[in-house]
């Protein structure tokens, strides 16, 4: 579970993700991947360790993204099963039996979480979620599950295969189901937000949009293509029109023609060296070979060889707790 500036929700999340795993009845841990925030997530997530001893902090030292979350707590997980879900509860931990069950009784590696309905969302952030899938899914591949982010269950095979791939950066969301494994999908209700802000703004959207489609597809460089054939076209038809004209004597001598010719090729020249420009900057951060994450900090909490024994419950009056905690 990654974690950035959550102070708000983690007393909730952390209770209801705990009834869940108890009532499994099988050992467990839950990593929480501290993203570097800068609230009191840290401090809270310790607390929360002293009456759960299945809890383990994995601290990055800065904050590196979603992905990078995502990333690092896949690395240290040893479990049989693996299960990536956010902290802000819109994905409900009470669906997790469901995933752990469809994938023993089916025999598949990665059950899918699956939004089927997202009334709670704003209009925008569904316009924009339904506007991503379509582009992935008629760009990447039609193998693209439909409305499914980054809440899964996957199987120990699938989490050693991700730790192998040399990338990066990875998008997970289109990663798991490029690597073919056999699947199933888990429908549930979107929920709000149960507390705190959003980490997901326009500009993070955006970015994974142009990530997900650079990663995964040569579109961006047929459209390059397209509007160098485009620009090409429209430069033969001034071409002719100017030759027409001079011919029947009707040229008006002016600059109006030359400008528009020449900003036309210069604005396609531009688009076309930008997008060429972002699979440059790709390839070379891939030969730099940087880490995309370092971590500061791992608590190692090991899970208990026997199901844990429900402790003390989190008190209902989160706001409270946060106040003591931070002073």
């Amino acid at each position: 579970m990654p974690v950035y500036n959550e102070e708000a929700v983690l007393f909730l999340t952390a209770d209801r993700l705990r009834r869940v795993m108890d009532g499994l009845g099988e050992p467990y841990e839950v990593i929480l991947v501290d993203d570097g925030s800068q609230d009191h997530s840290n401090e809270i997530i310790r607390v929360l360790q002293t009456s759960w001893p299945q809890l383990r902090l994995i601290q990055l030292q800065r904050n590196s993204g979603h992905q990078a979350a995502l990333a690092a707590g896949l690395q240290r997980a040893i479990g049989q099963y693996v299960v990536s879900i956010d902290a802000d509860l819109q994905d409900p931990p009470e669906t997790i039996p469901e995933m752990l069950a469809m994938a023993r009784t089916k025999d598949v590696h990665v059950v899918y979480g699956v939004r089927s309905d997202r009334t709670t969302d704003a209009f925008f952030k569904k316009t924009t979620a339904g506007l991503y899938y379509r582009m992935m899914r008629r760009y990447v591949g039609s193998w693209v599950p439909a409305q499914a982010g980054d809440f899964r269950l996957m199987s120990r095979d699938v989490v050693d295969a991700l730790n192998e791939l040399p990338e990066q950066k990875p998008v997970y969301r289109l990663v798991v189901p490029a690597l073919g494994f056999s699947s199933g999908e888990v429908p549930y209700v979107r929920a709000e937000r149960a507390a705190g802000s959003t980490k997901y703004p326009l500009s993070k959207m955006v970015a994974l949009a142009v990530d997900s489609l650079t990663r995964f597809s040569a579109m961006p460089l047929r459209i390059a293509t397209w509007l160098g054939a485009f620009g090409f076209v429209a430069c033969l038809a001034l071409v002719v029109y100017c030759i027409v004209g001079f011919a029947r004597g009707v040229t008006v001598p002016g600059w109006t023609s030359m400008f528009l010719a020449v900003l036309l090729i210069g604005a396609i020249q531009l688009v076309c060296i930008g997008l060429l420009g972002e699979y440059i900057a790709r390839i070379y951060a891939h030969l730099l070979n940087r880490p995309s994450f370092r971590i500061a900090y791992d608590s190692d909490a090991q899970p208990a060889a026997e199901p844990a024994v429900p402790a003390q419950r989190v008190q209902p009056d989160h706001d409270k707790q946060v106040e003591t905690l931070v002073g």
